[in-house]
C-alpha cells in the first residue's frame, strides 16, 4: 500500500467504510481472521447502518462537483455527505448562518442532496409484542399455574410451599 499524502484532511464516513471493507471488515460474526481491531469493527457496525453504506465514489464525486456553486466550507460539505440531510430542518444545523447565506437556495441544496446522495438504509422498526400472556418467571419460561420455580430453577407444586414470616414462599418437606 502506497501512502499518497499522510494526514491530508478529514475523511467522509464513506471513505472510512470503504477503507474498512478493503481491510476485510464485514458482518461476519466470527471476525477472527481479519486484521482489524475490535474498535474498527464497532466503527464498521455503525457505518453500515448510516448513509455511508449506500454511497459510492461516483455519488460523492458528483455531489462535490455540483455543490461547488454554493461555496460551502469543507466541514459543511463533509457533514452533508456524512449525514445526508433530506429536509431544511436537518441541514440548518450543519450550515452556519444558512438563511442569511443562502435564503431560497437552501431548498435547492437540500434537493441536490436528495437527488445525488442515496438514501440511508431503512431503520428496522421494533416488532409489535405478541398477545400471548407469559407467566412471570426469572428467565421467561412458561410454567403451569399450579407450579412455582425455586432459586435453582426447579419447578415444584405450589402445595409444597408455605409463606414464612416475610411472606415469601418456602419449600416444606
Amino acid at each position: 500500500m502506497k501512502i499518497k499524502e499522510a494526514n491530508a484532511g478529514a475523511l467522509t464516513n464513506f471513505e472510512v467504510l470503504d477503507f474498512l471493507r478493503s481491510r476485510g471488515a464485514s458482518k461476519d460474526p466470527t471476525r477472527v481472521i481479519v486484521p482489524i481491531a475490535p474498535s474498527g469493527f464497532k466503527v464498521y457496525d455503525y457505518l453500515v447502518e448510516s448513509a455511508a453504506c449506500n454511497q459510492t465514489k461516483e455519488h460523492v464525486k458528483e455531489f462535490l462537483e455540483r455543490c461547488k456553486s454554493y461555496k460551502l466550507a469543507k466541514a459543511e460539505v463533509l457533514n452533508i455527505i456524512n449525514l445526508r440531510p433530506s429536509a431544511l430542518v436537518e441541514i440548518d444545523p450543519i450550515i452556519e448562518e444558512s438563511e442569511k447565506r443562502f435564503g431560497e437556495q437552501l431548498e435547492e441544496l437540500v434537493n441536490l442532496v436528495v437527488e445525488v446522495l442515496p438514501e440511508p438504509p431503512t431503520q428496522k422498526l421494533p416488532e409489535p409484542e405478541s398477545n400471548e400472556v407469559k407467566e412471570d418467571t426469572v428467565d421467561g419460561k412458561n410454567m403451569d399455574e399450579d407450579k412455582m420455580e425455586t432459586e435453582t430453577g426447579e419447578q415444584i407444586d405450589k402445595d409444597q410451599t408455605e409463606p414464612n414470616e416475610d411472606g415469601e414462599q418456602i419449600v416444606v418437606s
